[in-house]
């Protein structure tokens, strides 16, 4: 089994922790919310045999720094970060691995900097043009998405840490092990969330950001116009997408060439949000088919 093991960098003026493992080809994974590096660990035990596989804590989260600034989890600072990450590595060309939040930073890093990137893989993170006509428009997933208004609210942190974090847990690890989670992963998540500036620093994805459902006299997402010819991806995309899926409705995946011409999706009729957690294998297997690796 290939070895883990642990470092940090300082770019973008944040100082970034990042689990990597193995050698050769870059391929760098992006996690969600609320997870860290350790959601990709069964992905860099395998790809890390033949790969420089690499899974950051994004900023804000787990040993990553944490701003406290809403305006400093911008779309164009994260990607950013990646950018600036990515080039600390040396390699010309890699391969973007994402999740959830950890995509729509893929999605956005993809339409900035195509030239970087081999391959595009996306687990469950919806494009922003299709997501933001599901939530203007599609009732089932407006109420898919009313957590996300929330999440954005003052309460947040309050009512997500509540019980030893018992609310994240449910969403969570308890979600994808049928409630079987494994102590030893369980304590693990616990550490993550409960660092200082960490919970409030991983919220803040949500309240930087203008994709959300409408609430009260908030328009949300019915206030964005956005043209598809400004959300092109031009990188080979595979699309992962867990058919089960509570919160991401497989509505985002309708017109999804529009934006993707390169485009292959991949529907796990049982999967969840949590493929990487429910289906590693098969996982592991699809991205090498996709790469070629």
């Amino acid at each position: 089994m290939t070895e883990i093991h642990h470092d940090y960098a300082s770019v973008n003026g944040v100082r970034l922790h990042y689990a990597h493992a193995g050698q050769g080809p870059l391929i760098l994974f992006l996690h969600g919310f609320p997870e860290f590096w350790y959601c990709w660990k069964q992905q860099l035990e395998d790809l890390g045999r033949d790969h420089f596989a690499v899974a950051p804590d994004l900023r804000g989260f787990n040993l990553s720094e944490h701003p406290a600034e809403v305006k400093q989890y911008k779309a164009r600072i994260l990607v950013e970060d990646v950018r600036q990450l990515a080039e600390q590595f040396g390699h010309r060309k890699f391969v973007l691995v994402a999740h959830d939040w950890g995509g729509a930073v893929a999605w956005a890093y993809a339409m900035a900097h195509p030239q970087s990137l081999s391959k595009l893989i996306m687990v469950n993170s919806p494009h922003p043009v299709t997501f933001a006509r599901e939530l203007a428009h599609n009732p089932a997933q407006q109420d898919a998405s009313q957590y996300m208004n929330l999440l954005r609210s003052d309460k947040a942190e309050r009512v997500l840490s509540e019980n030893n974090y018992a609310r994240l847990a449910k969403m969570t690890l308890e979600s994808w092990s049928g409630g079987a989670i494994d102590p030893a992963e369980r304590a693990l998540y616990l550490e993550a969330w409960s660092r200082p500036g960490a919970l409030t620093g991983s919220l803040n994805y949500y309240r930087a950001s203008p994709l959300y459902p409408p609430a009260g006299d908030d328009p949300g997402a019915k206030a964005l116009e956005l043209d598809p010819a400004d959300f092109m991806v031009r990188v080979p995309t595979l699309v992962v997408w867990g058919m089960r899926d509570q919160a991401l409705l497989p509505g985002c995946l309708d017109g999804l060439e529009a934006c993707v011409p390169d485009l292959r999706i991949e529907r796990l009729p049982q999967a969840t949000h949590w493929v990487m957690h429910e289906e590693p294998e098969r996982l592991n297997r699809l991205i090498r088919e996709f790469i070629g690796a």
